[in-house]
């Protein structure tokens, strides 16, 4: 089982559409549509993301998500949190006092202290903590866009555009958009 699931990969990828000047809102939809993901799917994760403070919501014909706060201030470790939830990367099962000659009453010595596994397990997990808390969506952002070419985001900007147009004139008046 991954302890750091799709929902998250999904989550971060859409996120880093949301980073830049234009703060453009965008609907889960679109946002979906563009990463060609499940927009029921995406639909699930940004409640997540605002209830954590990561994204605000807006109603309206040019309503969506946009970044609560600025891309810089926002860590992986904290998009992780909010749709996982804080979880333990191990689950230390007590099998060091399981040993069969124990005849299932394990003395005091095998069990007192941490168990040795548990706590490399504890270790490995606050590095993990602590490298996913030093890496900002910013930052990402930024190197996402050096390896982009020439001309991409224009694409982008114009496929935005064209979708935001779709939502204000669809059925010949105003849509209110669903963030």
């Amino acid at each position: 089982m991954a302890f750091i699931t799709t929902s998250v990969e999904y989550g971060i990828h859409c996120l880093l559409w949301l980073v830049g000047d234009n703060q453009r809102a965008l609907s889960s939809r679109e946002l979906a549509e563009l990463q060609g993901i499940s927009p029921s799917f995406l639909a699930k994760i940004f409640p997540k993301l605002e209830k954590a403070g990561i994204v605000a919501a807006s109603e309206g014909v040019r309503g969506g998500y946009r970044l609560a706060r600025p891309a810089d201030e926002i860590s992986f470790l904290e998009i992780i949190d909010a749709i996982e939830g804080h979880k333990p990367l191990f689950d230390c099962q007590e099998v060091r006092g399981r040993c069969a000659v124990f005849d299932n009453s394990p003395p005091d010595w095998a069990l007192s202290g941490k168990c040795a596994i548990h706590a490399v397990m504890l270790q490995a997990e606050k590095a993990m903590r602590d490298a996913l808390a030093a890496q900002t969506l910013g930052a990402v952002a930024t190197r996402f866009g050096r390896k982009a070419p020439p001309g991409f985001f224009s694409e982008v900007n114009i496929w935005m555009d064209e979708r935001m147009t779709e939502r204000t004139t669809r059925s010949g008046k105003p849509a209110r958009a669903k963030p």
